[in-house]
């Protein structure tokens, strides 16, 4: 670790990178206390929280995604609240509601605010997608604000804030797709598949023979916030940021800097934001793993969940069968690393 980079940090913030590590092998032990393998998807959710941002996760029903916010959020001793969204779901439903109360004493009345749902540490939105566009956007700008806003007056909400909005990618009837803007307010965009068969075998094995034994506490608010400030601290080479900008202005299919495929496959590429969060996830990845050494491998890692609800293929994709996914592994095979010379 060079010199620079220890001087970035302080000294007691130096050493929380350290424990880190040892701290995700807690979690982790913890978290499969209940959950079955996920490990991919349990490392882009933990990264999201200590970036400050929120997921959508996209997963057929079944796969416990329910079960697995509830096991992170019990793990880190955070408050949880599952909102189910339907079509008959109000903005007042999600955020709270102000009431006409009368104080006994003085005979008068007056409004008091009664808090949503909202306001917990960490949301799990399910099947956002159900709900009218009004709540979702009510929901979207608590998650951008952190705070809510009710008869004219603000209430901040609880710190950390974390939203996961779920999605079933079966069903499209009657649902209410995000737009690209708010798709965009998203980090990460996560999809959970099949477990393979010895995951699934011990998945039924556990569910059905005993119960299984509690996850303990690992992480509390204050220490989720801690994190979320030394990840800002996080120093990153010039060459790691030209990178990650030169995968997002690659996706796009009316710059110059654009491939050729790009600009057959893609009606539209990503926004400043997908590279801000490729750096705010490849932070996020050395401080799991104990680092302070960002590396273009880091932004690598959490190209493909930053970046596919971030493009929109054409027509030609289609026809081809061409997918978000086959479009960013492409585009992270054409876009050259920085070399050793450049790092010198």
């Amino acid at each position: 670790m060079s010199q620079a980079n220890k001087r970035s940090l302080r000294h007691d913030e130096y050493e929380a990178v350290e424990k880190m590590a040892k701290a995700k092998e807690i979690l982790l032990r913890e978290i499969h206390k209940i959950i079955i393998g996920q490990d991919a998807v349990i490392e882009l959710l933990l990264m999201s929280m200590f970036c400050r941002g929120h997921c959508l996760v996209v997963g057929v029903p079944g796969l416990a995604k329910t079960l697995l916010v509830r096991t992170i959020a019990q793990v880190l001793k955070l408050d949880f609240s599952r909102i189910q969204f339907t079509p008959d779901l109000m903005p007042s439903d999600i955020t709270g509601t102000r009431v006409i109360e009368e104080d006994v004493t003085t005979g008068k009345r007056g409004f008091r605010f009664v808090k949503g749902p909202l306001f917990a540490n960490i949301i799990l939105a399910d099947e956002i997608n159900r709900t009218p566009p009004k709540t979702q956007a009510a929901l979207l700008e608590a998650m951008q604000e952190y705070r809510v806003t009710s008869g004219g007056d603000e209430y901040p909400l609880d710190l950390p804030f974390f939203v996961l909005a779920t999605q079933n990618p079966i069903e499209q009837e009657g649902t209410y797709p995000l737009p690209e803007a708010q798709l965009d307010r998203f980090m990460f965009c996560v999809y959970i598949d099949y477990p393979d068969r010895d995951e699934e075998r011990e998945i039924i094995r556990t569910t059905t023979y005993e119960l299984p034994e509690e996850p303990r506490h690992v992480l509390k608010g204050s220490d989720i916030i801690a994190i979320q400030n030394i990840v800002r601290r996080v120093p990153v080479s010039d060459h790691v940021i030209n990178y990650a900008l030169s995968l997002v202005r690659s996706s796009r299919p009316k710059s110059n800097e654009a491939p050729s495929f790009i600009r057959e496959w893609l009606s539209w590429g990503a926004g400043p934001r997908a590279a801000q969060y490729l750096v705010l996830g490849a932070k996020a990845r050395t401080i799991l793993d104990g680092r302070l050494n960002v590396s273009c491998d880091d932004v690598r890692s959490v190209a493909l969940p930053v970046l596919r609800h971030r493009i929109f293929t054409n027509f030609n994709a289609d026809a081809a069968g061409v997918d978000e996914v086959k479009v960013v592994e492409r585009l992270l095979d054409t876009v050259q690393e920085p070399t050793a010379e450049e790092y010198e």
